[in-house]
């Protein structure tokens, strides 16, 4: 009698009926712990690795964009690359006429989310490799963009973007680590208080299984075009904190392997975790930058050139292989923020 009701136990527990719930850390907590550490590192850092702060801070953005488009809603693309850039150039056309960064950067994000939702209107009519090969074909053609339109983009040159010096007493690295993990922390909570709702709960559904998404009452069209248009909203905004990080923009910043590095360090850090984002845009930096210590080190211009790919394509395989959800399905960084499948 007693094996059986150990039994049932078990399978209720297995359920999931009787198991306890574990309460996750609320995302305005987690945003203001830090904004806190950030702001504490600003101080404690030298302006070089300040800087890589604020570059972890922009890839955030996009990754934590992209990882609820492929992560949580399952759509493939292989074009953010070509968001970022039109973002970016936007920010400095823009900035250059009105010298008004605030403006700059809300017409740079409202052009690519305009783009965005061009190109999820037409991703919801494709799947798998054709939506792949839809955005591919976007990430090439904007280099071709600026060189037929030389004039406005300057072509292979590019645009300098003119930027107001901050106060005296802050220097340009802290400042610029500032503005890009205050607005990564911005697009990080809209996104977790987003994918907790009904939205979240859409995209999981059109994700695992369309038919039976669309039976419930979801409209699966709409929420592949929402999702790419939120996607595309946050690359506008990466694209444009790098303008403001390297006060110049060029197609040689957005080429068509950036595309893959996004795509390569959510899958590593963890689809549909926006930790895992964070763990993505970590690597974003860090190993590009082990790469070139390397390539440095061994004197081979042509290494230092493609050993970033091999670098990444390497960690991949060893992560799939250790952890097949990612960096965080690690079960300490499981516990702390969980996933948002």
């Amino acid at each position: 009698m007693t094996d059986v009701r150990t039994a049932k136990t078990t399978t209720v527990t297995g359920l999931g009926l009787l198991a306890p719930k574990r309460r996750r850390p609320h995302p305005v907590l987690v945003v203001a712990g830090a904004a806190v550490l950030v702001i504490v590192l600003t101080y404690l850092l030298p302006p070089f690795r300040n800087y890589q702060l604020a570059t972890v801070g922009a890839y955030l953005c996009v990754t934590a964009g992209l990882t609820v488009l492929t992560g949580l809603n399952g759509q493939l693309s292989l074009g953010h690359g070509a968001l970022m850039a039109t973002g970016a150039y936007t920010l400095a056309l823009t900035q250059n006429r009105f010298l008004n960064l605030p403006l700059s950067f809300v017409v740079a994000v409202l052009a690519t989310t305009a783009a965005g939702a061009v190109i999820g209107l037409a991703a919801a009519r494709l799947r798998g490799p054709y939506l792949a090969g839809l955005t591919l074909a976007v990430a090439t053609v904007v280099p071709s963009v600026t060189s037929t339109f030389d004039e406005t983009f300057n072509s292979d040159q590019g645009l300098s973007v003119a930027l107001d010096p901050p106060p005296e007493t802050v220097p340009m690295e802290q400042w610029q680590a500032w503005l890009c993990w205050g607005a990564a922390l911005i697009v990080v909570l809209l996104l977790a208080l987003l994918v907790r709702g009904r939205f979240g709960r859409d995209l999981r559904a059109v994700r695992d299984d369309e038919t039976a998404a669309r039976l419930a009452g979801v409209d699966v069209a709409r929420t592949q075009v929402l999702a790419f248009v939120v996607s595309a909203a946050c690359a506008g905004v990466a694209g444009s904190l790098f303008a403001v990080l390297a006060q110049s923009v060029s197609p040689g910043a957005f080429p068509l392997t950036l595309s893959l590095f996004l795509l390569m360090a959510i899958v590593i850090g963890g689809l549909g975790s926006l930790f895992g984002a964070l763990w993505g845009a970590v690597l974003l930096v860090a190993l590009p930058a082990l790469s070139q210590s390397v390539g440095e080190s061994t004197g081979s211009q042509r290494l230092e050139g493609n050993l970033a790919l091999v670098v990444f394509g390497v960690v991949l395989v060893v992560v799939m292989l250790a952890a097949p959800g990612g960096l965080a399905s690690i079960r300490i960084t499981n516990r702390l923020f969980g996933r948002n499948r």
